[in-house]
């Protein structure tokens, strides 16, 4: 019976390069010079700190470029408050792995909604999508990349 599973990853290599790359590029520009602006990277998130907000926002936009320019999504970050104090303004964002269990839900609403003679299972943070036909799973597929949704998804383990 043909199957595939849906995820929502991101690569850790490419982030921790982009972090090096904004890091890199923040140290050499000319407006934080001596600002002690920068970006620190731990597990499951990144931590922006500069002096005032507005280059705060300046990092978080050298940020954006740098995981553009990797493919990175980042519909995959969750941005927290930007929290401040006399010398300086932090802002924490947490890296997303997985689909929790309300997009899980979504999904198969989703995939449900496509009247494709398809069954889908949550397991854990995936969705394993089976079926009778391979032109029923390429539909839902292709509904689900049309659709809107919170997270980016990838489709693997496609079995025949």
């Amino acid at each position: 019976m043909p199957s595939f599973d849906i995820v929502s990853t991101i690569d850790q290599h490419e982030v921790s390069n982009a972090v090096d790359q904004a890091n890199r590029e923040v140290t050499t520009r000319f407006d934080f010079k001596d600002t002690n602006a920068r970006l620190e990277l731990s597990k499951d998130k990144i931590t922006l700190i500069a002096p005032t907000d507005f280059q705060l926002k300046q990092v978080d936009e050298i940020l954006r470029n740098k995981l553009a320019k990797r493919q990175v999504d980042i519909r995959s970050f969750d941005y927290k408050e930007i929290s401040t104090n006399l010398n300086e303004a932090k802002q924490i964002i947490e890296v997303k792995q997985g689909i929790d269990s309300d997009n899980a839900k979504k999904i198969v609403k989703l995939i449900k909604d496509t009247q494709a003679k398809v069954q889908a299972a949550i397991q854990g943070d995936q969705i394993r999508v089976t079926g009778k036909k391979r032109d029923d799973l390429q539909e839902v597929i292709a509904k689900l990349r049309e659709a809107k949704v919170a997270l980016p998804l990838q489709f693997i383990n496609f079995r025949d």
